[in-house]
């Protein structure tokens, strides 16, 4: 090589690294400038000076575009510059599926991943969590599996990140073994994988194992929890009514410097409410310096569940002044606080305003308020013409119909309730429901002959009435009580006998052990009285006379409706005992005090 060739191919390499830095310097620059965009007008400023740099077909530069456009929610531009790239990674795929996932567009992922199948460009964990977070949304159970397969096939099978959203998708699914068999399989556990894990127990109504792995997570000391994992530890205690556990919870949160969080706050709020402690719910709720809707909606649907509506319509105007805009289950609240209320009115006013003034399209759900709120004001025909004209589908059609049943049943519209159970029947959804309450209505109207008929078909056809539950915690334990039984328990005798001396304290107050309004079929006037007695509810409420000191509030959960005996009865309790008592049924709660409930007998 001459001396001209050797100085020629110098310059030529130092004009490539020269090249090269400006390249390099240029992405950088415009990497910065994309990740502090705030509208589409500099994004596509920014957009225009990279192509005019001839960064156009840089693959790295395009991805951060990508990204800014769907970080600003415009995924057209997105999808166009993509659809335009003549060199994509697994980054580039990954990312605009991602985009589609985060604006509720999860098929659209799962359209895109199938595009990618056909190319040479594998995929990486980040794009099985993707993918798995798609079927999460959708809860498709079958794709989910697919997916599972592809990453056990791929490798991955113990990777941190994809086995964590295995985790949360199969507990979307409602499949929580199958969610707790890889959370087992995991060499490594990080606090997403356990966060996620106890955030599937939680939403599955399987709060007490949530709980459990909550407290053996805090004893690996892996870990500090985060702030999902309080919020989901905090929604478990909610679940099962468990205050003991909820204020220690309560206490991981400030310990942890979360109190501040407003999605925190906002379980704490729903958690306190749900426990009957509707005075901690506020006092919480009043510290959050700028609350959200989140937050306003957990009080607002608290406030209503605990017969407080005026409260939950204050609540709902201060947020029309503060222009925080309500959502779909902020209406579900007021229009329950309304219900539970008796203001017909105001809540017929707040349906009609819901489209064509906040944006917000009745659902089922806010129908089936409605329904509610006409039926316990003895409005049934208004009620039962609402439901014909609505279009709802799925568990809507059931809650609607369902509610219409309750409602034609208490006011002695046999008629009504005919169609609606048969509906429900033929849908084959409540079935036992439809066919108890329909039996009590033809009871309650003297028609024994098909009341009987009724009784005799379910036997037949093998449909059971869920037993009446409750329970009661102390201590941090919890005890379950069943009508009738309290074989179980030791302390039997004892609870017998306290029964029958608050009856007939009671009784020297005007009580009548109270069969009127309730529907037996085949018993014997005095045996009605003994049945009666010996609701769960109130064996529960013994047991808690028995085990906690003089002054303390009992804290009753039950899985059914209080009947109008227990409800008369606890009130007259709570006086002779000078007690606060507290029970959540499965409508709504019911505070007792001196007499009284906090419902004003309107449940």
């Amino acid at each position: 090589m001459n001396l001209v060739t050797s100085l020629s191919s110098s310059l030529s390499r130092q004009h490539k690294l020269s090249l090269f830095h400006f390249h390099t310097n240029t992405k950088a620059h415009f990497v910065a400038k994309l990740q502090t965009c705030k509208d589409l007008t500099s994004a596509t400023s920014t957009h225009s000076n990279v192509v005019k740099s001839g960064l156009s077909n840089d693959t790295f530069a395009t991805n951060h575009l990508i990204n800014c456009y769907l970080r600003l929610f415009t995924i057209d531009h997105a999808q166009k510059l993509f659809d335009e790239m003549p060199h994509r990674n697994v980054v580039s795929w990954t990312s605009l599926m991602a985009g589609y996932v985060s604006q509720g567009q999860p098929n659209m992922a799962l359209c895109l991943f199938h595009q990618m199948q056909g190319t040479l460009v594998l995929p990486n964990e980040f794009t099985f969590a993707t993918l798995i977070n798609a079927c999460s949304i959708l809860a498709n159970l079958e794709i989910g599996r697919r997916i599972h397969a592809l990453v056990e096939v791929s490798g991955l099978g113990s990777n941190l990140v994809a086995c964590s959203s295995l985790i949360d998708m199969y507990g979307k699914c409602n499949h929580v073994d199958e969610a707790r068999l890889i959370f087992d399989s995991m060499c490594t556990r990080n606090v997403v994988s356990w966060t996620s894990m106890i955030t599937t127990y939680s939403q599955n109504a399987q709060g007490h194992h949530a709980l459990q792995l909550f407290k053996e997570f805090n004893h690996s000391r892996l870990d500090k929890p985060n702030h999902f994992m309080l919020c989901s530890a905090v929604s478990a205690c909610a679940s099962l009514g468990s205050l003991g556990s909820g204020k220690i919870t309560h206490g991981v949160v400030i310990r942890l410097g979360h109190e501040a969080s407003d999605v925190i706050a906002s379980a704490l709020v729903d958690m306190y409410a749900k426990c009957g402690c509707v005075n901690y719910s506020a006092k919480i709720f009043r510290r959050i310096q700028n609350p959200s809707v989140i937050p306003y909606t957990s009080m607002i649907v608290g406030a209503a569940k605990y017969g407080l509506g005026i409260l939950s319509l204050q609540l709902f105007q201060e947020m029309v002044v503060r222009r925080i805009k309500p959502n779909d289950i902020t209406f579900v609240g007021v229009l329950h606080a309304c219900s539970h209320s008796g203001l017909v009115d105001k809540g017929l006013e707040l349906l009609d305003s819901m489209d064509g003034k906040y944006g917000v399209t009745p659902d089922a759900k806010h129908y089936t308020c409605i329904a509610d709120m006409l039926g316990r004001v003895g409005r049934i025909e208004e009620a039962y013409q609402l439901a014909k004209s609505v279009q709802v589908e799925g568990d809507g059609y059931a809650m609607l119909w369902g509610t219409l049943l309750s409602a034609s049943r208490l006011y002695g519209r046999v008629d009504i309730a005919l169609e609606a159970s048969n509906r429900l029947i033929e849908s084959n959804q409540q079935v036992a429901g439809a066919y108890v309450t329909l039996s009590n209505a033809y009871a309650l109207a003297g028609d024994w002959e098909n009341a009987h008929n009724l009784r005799s078909e379910m036997k037949h056809t093998g449909v059971y009435k869920e037993p009446g539950s409750s329970w009661i915690e102390i201590k941090e334990s919890t005890y379950l009580f069943h009508a009738g039984d309290i074989s179980k328990y030791t302390q039997g005798r004892e609870i017998l006998s306290l029964l029958r001396e608050l009856e007939e304290r009671m009784k020297g107050r005007g009580y009548v052990g109270g069969t009127k309004g309730l529907v037996f079929v085949d018993v014997e006037e005095e045996a009605k009285e003994e049945i009666v007695s010996m609701h769960s509810e109130k064996l529960a409420l013994a047991f808690g006379l028995i085990n906690t000191p003089k002054g303390v509030t009992i804290r009753i959960m039950k899985n059914l409706r209080m009947c109008r005996d227990c409800h008369g009865a606890f009130k007259l309790i709570s006086d002779i005992v000078e007690r606060e008592l507290v029970v959540r049924d499965v409508n709504r709660f019911h505070h007792f005090k001196n007499g009284l409930c906090t419902c004003g007998d309107f449940w």
